[in-house]
């Protein structure tokens, strides 16, 4: 049986610790304080743990309510795509369409996709969520997502297929003082003895594994000083002197007067945005989806 006075507590705690103030929780829940302090209170008395330490500046979550944290808001967020769910099916949308997607391809690749699929399925619901690309293939594994869009390539796994959908050219990111600045083509060997600043593996492995493999078919390993998450921060990094970065070409729109972009001599692509769907679940919403890819 489904405990809701347990979820309207969790629903509360997870108020508190975002706001990490009582009243303020209380104002954005509509509630006065008195009664969500008693919640709370009763809901540590339920779990045998305290949640909260209160003082003048605050609130805290104790290092029990810090471990539970991620779990339940999880739980909230799954308890929303329920109830959107609910609310598609009672009024006649039943087809919803999970996709997880890395910041880029919000950009360049969903608004056209979403566009289309308003103008040709109608009846689909677009439930979206940002996800680094080494969350794509396991949020599809278990079911919490339909498509993916991320930085994959090749063997994804049992039932995975993906399409590449971007792919660029590399290029260098400089400091505009570095002495190959003045070059208009520079080969990855020249870049042997450089920092680099690379992107974290565990954010996108096989875009982190494209990179070091190229260099090593160029005769040496990166010497890899920082990691990022992100290729704004890369460009961001070598902007202050800490170390040149490979990126792709196009991200030369985001270099600021101090770095400089520089295409490599070699011809090396890499695959920036790819689809990845699991062929294991059957859904309607993603073959369409798939298909206005393709036709694209």
């Amino acid at each position: 049986m489904i405990n809701f006075r347990l979820i309207r507590h969790l629903w509360l705690f997870l108020a508190v610790a975002e706001e990490q103030h009582f009243g303020r929780a209380a104002k954005r829940l509509g509630m006065s304080q008195p009664p969500l302090t008693d919640q709370i209170q009763t809901l540590e008395q339920a779990l045998k743990v305290k949640l909260f330490e209160r003082s003048r500046r605050g609130t805290k979550l104790t290092a029990a309510g810090a471990a539970i944290l991620p779990a339940v808001r999880k739980f909230s967020e799954q308890l929303e795509r329920l109830e959107l769910a609910v609310r598609e099916a009672t009024t006649g949308q039943r087809s919803m369409l999970r996709v997880g997607a890395i910041t880029s391809s919000m950009v360049e690749v969903l608004p056209p996709l979403i566009e289309r699929m308003r103008a040709t399925h109608p009846d689909v619901t677009i439930s979206m969520r940002e996800i680094d690309s080494v969350e794509a293939v396991p949020l599809l594994q278990s079911g919490d997502i339909d498509l993916a869009f991320a930085r994959l390539e090749g063997d994804l796994g049992s039932g995975i297929k993906s399409i590449p959908l971007r792919e660029d050219r590399l290029a260098v990111a400089l400091p505009r003082a570095h002495p190959l600045a003045a070059r208009s083509r520079i080969r990855l060997v020249s870049l042997a003895e450089e920092d680099f600043v690379m992107f974290y593996r565990r954010v996108s492995p096989s875009y982190f594994d494209s990179l070091v493999t190229a260099c090593r078919n160029a005769g040496f390993s990166p010497r890899i000083v920082h990691e990022v998450g992100s290729v704004a921060s890369q460009i961001a990094f070598v902007g202050c002197g800490q170390g040149v970065a490979l990126i792709p070409a196009a991200m030369k729109k985001m270099a600021p007067e101090t770095v400089v972009v520089r295409p490599l001599t070699e011809n090396l692509s890499v695959v920036t945005t790819a689809v990845a769907w699991n062929t294991a679940r059957v859904n309607p919403s993603v073959e369409a989806a798939v298909a206005a890819l393709q036709d694209s």
